[in-house]
């Protein structure tokens, strides 16, 4: 594409490069970390007083699905007697707030409200109360933390979770519909006190150090770990992001419609906070990138225009297809936008030019795809791409005030990466044990990735995500297999038949796949209009076969090296188990639990016969 980028102030590539005898190369920005606000509720108390009428929060509520719409002026005063309330009920660093249900207006209140009264938030995956069928790892988090409050926002829907967990001397709060047989107090009550000086003595008394929030992940290891995350912390990832993009006084007042769950840390840290710094406006979106209930969000879409568009691969790949197919939607979608972000997985090379081809139809220009890499533990975001890229699957450059340590792993080019900066947790709650187990002798994280550089002669061009270090595994013949990289590769080259997969092969002589099916794509492929076939029939349909095996063929001839080439594909009709460890708390395959866990799949693909898809 020769079309130009629209035009963006970005902050420079202007990075130190400290290269070590042993081979290790330290990367920081050569820009200076600008001064930070000291807790996340200034924002509030920022944009409640110079843009009180502004729409902070709007989600779409009763039988008619109408906006609901809060302004920055009513939700500081209906934050404020939360807090008063909470203050009232005893409250503070040692009483956290646990929050179960999934974003809402009632939600974000109640996020500001815990911080303005000192109680640590503990959002939790509203999948550990409606997916699980035991409910241990919502019993674990609430057993770990013992919070003071446990917020749901229906009553009836969490029943279930609520019954499994011991809410003695615990206050249950709900919004919709009380749970049944339980003692709970309606949210209006708390927002109807009355606010008192002690308010703003509780906020004058936060210091950068005071914990913000416990956010939960399980990665590899099973049951979920809580995260500390600082005031300061988040603070001063909020101010690395406003110095990526700079923005101006005359730039459109941000808009824009958020789905990422804020239970997680791209959700609840940089996208939903983001904004709140920015004063900007955050359209709830109920929808999901998933068969069924995207159509809420285009739904949405046809109503709001975004500034900015966050999504996953799989949502942009529905998105296109709608975008394509009605003009109508476009031109309202593409009205304000100015840069658009993706996440959790590289975004495919055909969903990139596919955007953009709409983009310079509807806008005359490209538009910026940015992306960053980071985790839970560092609030969250280390690295960006602030530069108009043409390529994806870059994780770009430190942001100021982040060291970046590359330590090699043993392959060409290929470095184990490492962080400290103020952004970094100072460890997990009540596991000490863990903690010691997170830094090096230097005090870097560990985070476990990897990375390399798109350029080894220029640093400025950033680095490229190379896997998971802890999942990577030998071939007999000795050859590396980097999971991650060949995870996402292969799903996009078996498109869009895969929804996700997980990579065995360790102490064989090939790799092959256990791959989680997207049927509705599945039924899409087969022609399967009327929902005649079963999902076990589905997988083992010659067209969907062909699919798999068709493109993953072609990903072999491309790919050099057996640990690149996937030979044998099993595909599961069984869905990856909350209960079992196999989804972590960021909505991703768990590798180890599942490899785990289906021991006997994994023997069935190495025996071959029926099911098996034999790859050349």
């Amino acid at each position: 594409m020769q079309t130009p980028f629209k035009p963006i102030d970005f902050m420079s590539r202007d990075v130190n490069v400290e290269r070590r005898p042993d081979g290790t190369i330290v990367l920081q920005s050569n820009h200076a970390l600008k001064p930070y606000e000291r807790h996340v509720p200034a924002f509030l108390a920022k944009w409640a007083a110079q843009a009180p009428d502004r729409v902070w929060l709007a989600q779409r509520r009763g039988p008619a699905r109408e906006w609901l719409k809060v302004t920055y002026g009513e939700a500081k005063e209906q934050v404020d007697a939360a807090t008063q309330a909470l203050l009232d009920r005893g409250f503070g660093p040692d009483r956290p707030v646990m929050i179960l249900s999934s974003n809402s207006i009632e939600f974000a209140l109640l996020a500001m409200a815990a911080m303005q009264a000192r109680a640590p938030l503990a959002p939790v995956s509203p999948a550990y109360s409606v997916m699980s069928q035991d409910h241990a790892k919502l019993r674990y988090v609430f057993d770990l933390i013992k919070p003071g409050m446990v917020f749901v926002q229906n009553g009836e829907i969490y029943a279930r979770a609520l019954a499994a967990l011991d809410l003695e001397g615990v206050l249950l709060v709900h919004v919709d519909k009380p749970p049944p047989r339980m003692q709970s107090l309606p949210w209006s009550e708390l927002v109807a006190t009355k606010a008192t000086d002690a308010v703003a003595q509780s906020v004058a008394a936060i210091e950068p150090k005071t914990v913000g929030k416990f956010l939960f992940t399980s990665g590899s290891t099973g049951m979920p770990k809580a995260v500390i995350n600082t005031q300061e912390m988040m603070c001063a990832n909020l101010a690395m992001g406003q110095m990526g993009r700079i923005r101006k006084p005359t730039d459109p007042v941000g808009v824009m419609l958020d789905w990422l769950p804020w239970n997680h840390t791209m959700g609840g840290n940089a996208t939903f906070q983001g904004n709140l710094a920015e004063g900007g406006t955050t359209w709830i979106d109920d929808g999901k990138p998933l068969p069924g209930l995207f159509d809420e969000t285009l739904r949405n879409l046809r109503e709001i225009s975004p500034t900015y568009f966050a999504n996953v691969p799989a949502g942009y790949a529905m998105l296109a297809t709608a975008l394509e197919k009605d003009e109508a939607l476009a031109r309202k979608f593409f009205t304000n936008l100015n840069s658009l972000a993706y996440g959790g997985a590289t975004l495919p090379n055909d969903l990139y030019e596919r955007m953009e081809t709409l983009a310079v139809k509807y806008t005359g220009y490209r538009l910026p795809f940015l992306t960053g890499w980071g985790s839970t533990e560092t609030a969250p975001t280390a690295t960006t791409v602030h530069w108009a890229s043409e390529r994806v699957g870059l994780i770009g450059l430190p942001y100021p005030g982040v060291r970046l340590k590359m330590v090699p792993t043993g392959e060409e080019g290929r470095y184990e990466l490492r962080l400290k900066s103020v952004i970094v947790t100072p460890g997990y709650y009540k596991r000490p044990d863990l903690t010691a187990q997170m830094f090096d002798e230097e005090g870097f994280y560990k985070i476990g990735d990897a990375g390399r550089f798109v350029d080894p002669n220029d640093p400025s061009w950033g680095l490229i995500f190379d896997g998971r270090v802890v999942e990577d595994f030998k071939l007999t013949s000795g050859t590396f297999v980097l999971v991650g990289t060949l995870r996402t590769t292969s799903i996009a080259a078996a498109s869009p038949v895969l929804q996700d997969a997980v990579v065995c092969g360790e102490g064989r002589d090939q790799v092959g796949l256990l791959g989680f099916p997207n049927f509705a794509a599945c039924r899409g492929v087969s022609g399967d209009t009327e929902v005649a076939l079963s999902n076990e029939e589905l997988v083992k349909h010659p067209a969907v076969v062909a699919t798999v095996r068709d493109g993953l063929a072609k990903m072999n001839a491309e790919c050099k090296g057996s640990s690149m080439q996937v030979r044998r594909v099993l595909l599961m009709t069984e869905p990856a188990s909350v209960d079992g460890h196999e989804i972590t708390d960021k909505g991703y395959i768990n590798q180890r639990a599942t490899l785990e866990r289906r021991k006997a799949m994994v023997e069935k693909l190495y025996a071959g016969g029926e099911g098996v898809i034999e790859v050349s």
